[in-house]
């Protein structure tokens, strides 16, 4: 998950990927309404341009870094419009051209950074592959809510793994989210990649485990699908309790999708569930 060249590449890939989805709008596809409460198309691309432009100063410019986030307020909400704010105004062929180079910014700052080094981030120093895998994971989220809006499906490869490899090292951010104390134990986690292989992490022998599709995880974690509209199966009351309350980013949990608002034919109840 963590090799850093495949990641940066991939990373580079998802942008692409994302790009697509947008570079032919016209001012009303800008203006859609996503699942996001609030949030257009033109929000969600302003919203990763300024992710992406942290992550490049953070790498580029760890100073620089420093003295914005120096300059944080303790809303976490008020911070993401704040930093999205400027782009948001701008006008749609000008917002798409920024978030190009926001990427392309980003993308080649984290790979000139050496693995084994840290880069300043928003709560601790991140290696920068982890970085490039938090940025994996809000690109899925995001691209997935503008997938939505415009009703197309996004076809996932095996680069969706760095997001749930991700996802299980910050597991504890969903408890955190809503004042929990995260479980100790162990999860087994087995999971089916895009491209139908198997992804297995965690001690074999851990009562609680979480299976099912990879993607259906990357939209669980990145809360763009309530655990009912997905294929995912729990064993263990913490991996059941998990299943609730999974989230791969810090700040609020907000409101999340409604039970049946992506409702799927495949999906196969959590052991443990009523």
């Amino acid at each position: 998950m963590t090799d850093p060249q495949s990641v940066m590449a991939d990373l580079v890939a998802e942008g692409e990927q994302v790009d697509g989805l947008v570079a032919g709008l016209d001012e009303a596809g800008w203006r859609l309404p996503t699942p996001a409460p609030g949030w257009t198309v033109a929000h969600q691309i302003a919203h990763l341009t300024s992710v992406f432009r942290m992550a490049a100063s953070a790498a580029a410019d760890p100073a620089g870094f420093e003295a914005m986030r120096a300059g944080l307020s303790e809303d976490f909400t008020a911070n993401v419009a704040g930093a999205m704010a400027p782009y948001l105004a701008e006008p749609p062929p000008v917002l798409l051209g920024h978030w190009r180079a926001a990427r392309r910014s980003a993308a080649e700052a984290l790979a000139a950074v050496p693995a084994d080094r840290t880069v300043p981030w928003l709560v601790r120093p991140l290696p920068p592959q982890i970085l490039g895998c938090a940025g994996m994971m809000e690109l899925f989220g995001h691209g997935q809510d503008i997938a939505d809006a415009l009703g197309t499906r996004v076809e996932r490869t095996d680069r969706i793994m760095h997001v749930a490899g991700f996802a299980t090292l910050v597991r504890e951010f969903g408890y955190q989210a809503r004042g929990l104390k995260a479980p100790e134990m162990p999860f087994r986690y087995e999971l089916r990649t895009p491209s139908g292989a198997s992804w297995e992490t965690g001690p074999e022998d851990a009562d609680n485990r979480i299976g099912g599709p990879a993607e259906d995880f990357c939209l669980l974690v990145t809360r763009r699908r309530h655990r009912d509209d997905l294929a995912l199966t729990a064993e263990g009351e913490e991996a059941d309790r998990f299943l609730d309350v999974a989230q791969a980013y810090r700040g609020p949990a907000g409101p999340g999708r409604a039970p049946g608002q992506f409702a799927r034919a495949h999906r196969v109840p959590s052991v443990g569930r009523g």
